[in-house]
């Protein structure tokens, strides 16, 4: 169902999000906020202003996935925007993390090598 390869990137939409969107809604978020391809095979989150509620998109190669989670007690601990855009990207580790209810600013990375992605070409694809 969700194949997350070594190459799946993990985006994290800041700010909130209408979770009354739906697959066209978001696919636009992704397109215009993100300024992501949707159809990349990467995955996208996104959260309500509450924190209580998440939507994860991801394309398969068929089709398009909307998964929702509503979060019963308590809220997620949302990434802050960074100074350069709308999104943050996460690890594997960071997104498992997240998902599980664990506070990422209250974790610390240990010194560990990773190499680092290139950006997503998706910038250059856009026409006029």
């Amino acid at each position: 169902m969700l194949a997350m390869g070594s190459a799946t990137r993990i985006y994290v939409a800041t700010g909130a999000t209408d979770m009354r969107k739906g697959f066209c809604g978001l696919e636009g978020l992704i397109r215009e906020r993100l300024e992501s391809d949707p159809t990349s095979g990467h995955i996208f989150l996104f959260s309500n202003a509450r924190r209580d509620r998440l939507r994860l998109v991801y394309f398969d190669g068929s089709g398009l996935w909307v998964c929702a989670k509503r979060m019963e007690r308590g809220r997620l601990c949302w990434p802050e925007p960074s100074s350069n855009g709308n999104k943050v990207q996460l690890s594997h580790e960071q997104f498992a993390l997240l998902i599980g209810g664990i506070d990422l600013t209250q974790t610390r990375e240990r010194k560990w090598y990773r190499k680092a992605m290139a950006e997503e070409p998706y910038k250059s694809l856009k026409t006029a």
